[in-house]
């Protein structure tokens, strides 16, 4: 890797990280006993800071789909699950700028196929962000219909929104630079987001016009049917556990904190690893998340520093978070006595599963 390209991941990777700490103090606000004035404020500092993570995160996935191709990871999903998520993260923002979001689904409520939820309601969020902040006021439709195929399950979304003439004449590039000039970089990021997955997923996209002053985006994808080994997901419990969290940024504990809290089990703080192996030596924690880069004792002289006590203390499970989850980085933290790796800024699911895995590995195997 380059420096400048180490420089820019570092550098999107910060601000993402300051950004969920952003978020995270905005919510411990909203929890507060404020004036309407200061509402207004802290809804618009979590409504800029939200914008602001949706753009490093599309810009980084671009990147990656630029020079690596589009990764799926595929599991067992219910489609129509993905249209319920549709709507909670849309409605309110749709809402918000005055425009009216109507979400369906039409098949078998249960129906699932083998796909990568993500990817999926990235391209709903393309299509649907552009018909959004196109429109102003009035109304937009998002639907999903799924039909049970011999070769699968082949999906077909739509996307009915404000007539647009920009799919006449335009290619990809003049498409996406049009949508940046007149709906903002967010949006034009989305829309390339969009185009990029389907055809990663050998999806097709087609405009239909319709009458009166509206447009409708419609794609196709055919996903794989679920083997019958496989079982459908199960909804996560997580575990109550009593956890260290250990990181020299207290933007950054706070947000591990809450993570920890949101799974309900409970947690103490250190600010180094110095704190942390003292902490430690008491055993009174059933797991340790460990930031990697601290002051006087990182995270990885830390580890071995556990590692050496006695018992069970010095068998407790330890998960590396860091912003450098590079394989090579990661096979340092396991060979170091570390359980497991989350990578910064943390996601709540995979923060649930590297718990579980360290906590409780057999029954983190049988849910596999």
């Amino acid at each position: 890797m380059s420096l400048p390209e180490f420089l820019t991941e570092r550098v999107a990777a910060e601000i993402r990280q300051q950004m969920d700490g952003v978020l995270a103090l905005t919510e411990q606000l909203g929890r507060q006993r404020l004036t309407a004035d200061g509402e207004a404020c802290v809804a618009s500092v979590a409504d800029a800071a939200t914008s602001v993570s949706r753009i490093i995160s599309a810009g980084v996935d671009l990147k990656s789909m630029v020079t690596g191709g589009v990764t799926l990871e595929l599991e067992p999903v219910v489609l129509r699950e993905v249209m319920d998520e549709v709507q909670d993260r849309w409605q309110p923002r749709a809402a918000s700028v005055g425009v009216t979001l109507l979400v369906s689904f039409d098949g078998d409520p249960g129906a699932a196929a083998m796909a990568d939820r993500k990817r999926l309601l990235q391209v709903f969020d393309g299509f649907i962000g552009e018909a959004v902040a196109a429109q102003g006021r009035g109304a937009v439709e998002a639907g999903l219909t799924a039909v049970v195929v011999a070769e699968g399950v082949r999906l077909e979304g739509r996307i009915r929104g404000p007539r647009d003439t920009g799919w006449d004449g335009q290619d990809l590039e003049q498409r996406i630079r049009s949508i940046e000039a007149r709906l903002g970089l967010e949006v034009a990021l989305g829309a390339m987001l969009a185009r990029k997955v389907l055809s990663g997923m050998n999806g097709q996209v087609r405009k239909e016009a319709n009458a009166g002053a509206s447009d409708t985006v419609a794609f196709e994808i055919l996903l794989s049917a679920i083997p019958d080994t496989v079982a459908e997901p199960a909804e996560d419990t997580g575990r109550a556990a009593h956890i260290l969290v250990v990181d020299d940024n207290a933007t950054n504990r706070m947000v591990a904190q809450s993570l920890v809290e949101m799974f309900d089990c409970t947690s103490e703080s250190a600010e180094d690893g110095e704190e942390a192996v003292e902490a430690a030596q008491t055993g009174r924690f059933d797991l340790i998340l460990m930031d990697i880069r601290m002051p006087r004792m990182d995270g990885i002289a830390a580890t071995r520093a556990i590692r050496a006590l006695p018992g069970r203390i010095g068998a407790v499970p330890i998960i590396a978070l860091t912003a450098n989850a590079d394989p090579e980085d990661a096979e340092t933290y396991l060979a170091a006595g570390m359980n497991g790796v989350v990578e910064k800024p943390m996601k709540p699911e995979h923060l649930l599963l590297a718990l579980q895995q360290a906590l409780d590995p057999d029954a983190a195997a049988r849910a596999a």
